[in-house]
């Protein structure tokens, strides 16, 4: 079996930046064990697979040991894809997946995603995020992941989790966030227990930064930035209970693989 594959930098302004995603277009779903094994010889933090529908696309997310429910750098260079190299040619496209409805359209250079929104409940802080951070947060709270806020973004930049004690927190990662000077505010996402240990840009993870830093700093439309090495600029807005996650995205590679 050949199957064709394309690498897309997503939230990049060139190649080498951002959050490199692999890209399989499918007729029809192979095994979860298939999908899972690829997404495993791929070692990238996602694989996305998708499949044509009447409305549009189903899209599947891996990482290289476990399925996820939602990705954004994934679901961006999917689109990236079907709009820049697989000849889509309406306004939007619209993605059916395990989180529910998925829009996406092209806006000049962006990207622009309408994911569900997930504000992020006040929490106490787990003792491991105490021990792993050299600085004690502001404040922490939960949803999907734990979200870490810090009083600047100098702790942010220099934080050097330990891995492992991550790995036991019972979320699917933690992101750690501040306000910035020159971004609205800054990130950065781990997730050790589904084998990412940085992730260099997280689309998810603004699902809930964008509700928390809107209420913050009392503005719906933000721009920020993923300070991972690779890093990536991220345009965001909230609409209650969506948001708008808008980012570039760069082609890196266009291959085969054979099963």
């Amino acid at each position: 079996m050949k199957l064709n594959i394309y690498q897309i930098d997503a939230f990049a302004n060139r190649t080498l930046e951002g959050n490199p995603a692999a890209i399989i277009p499918l007729d029809e779903w192979l095994s979860d064990e298939l999908m899972q094994a690829i997404a495993a010889e791929n070692n990238l933090s996602e694989t996305a697979f998708f499949v044509p529908t009447t409305e549009g696309y189903h899209i599947r997310w891996f990482t290289p040991v476990h399925e996820v429910n939602l990705c954004g750098h994934a679901t961006i260079a999917s689109s990236y894809v079907l709009f820049n190299m697989l000849g889509y040619d309406k306004a939007e496209i619209e993605f059916e997946s395990k989180s529910g409805r998925l829009i996406v359209k092209q806006k000049g250079e962006w990207l622009e995603m309408n994911f569900p929104s997930q504000p992020p409940i006040k929490c106490e802080i787990p003792q491991q995020i105490l021990d792993v951070f050299n600085e004690k947060p502001v404040e922490c709270l939960k949803s999907e992941d734990y979200l870490v806020v810090f009083d600047n973004e100098q702790q942010v930049f220099d934080a050097n989790p330990n891995y492992s004690l991550l790995s036991e927190l019972e979320l699917r990662g933690v992101t750690i966030t501040s306000r910035s000077e020159k971004y609205d505010f800054v990130s950065r996402f781990f997730a050790p227990k589904y084998g990412i240990n940085e992730d260099p840009v997280t689309g998810s993870s603004f699902t809930q930064l964008i509700p928390y830093w809107s209420s913050k700093l009392s503005k719906n439309n933000l721009f920020a930035k993923q300070v991972s090495k690779r890093g990536g600029e991220v345009q965001c807005s909230y609409l209650g209970d969506r948001v708008l996650i808008s980012g570039k995205a760069a082609k890196y590679m266009v291959g085969t693989i054979e099963i």
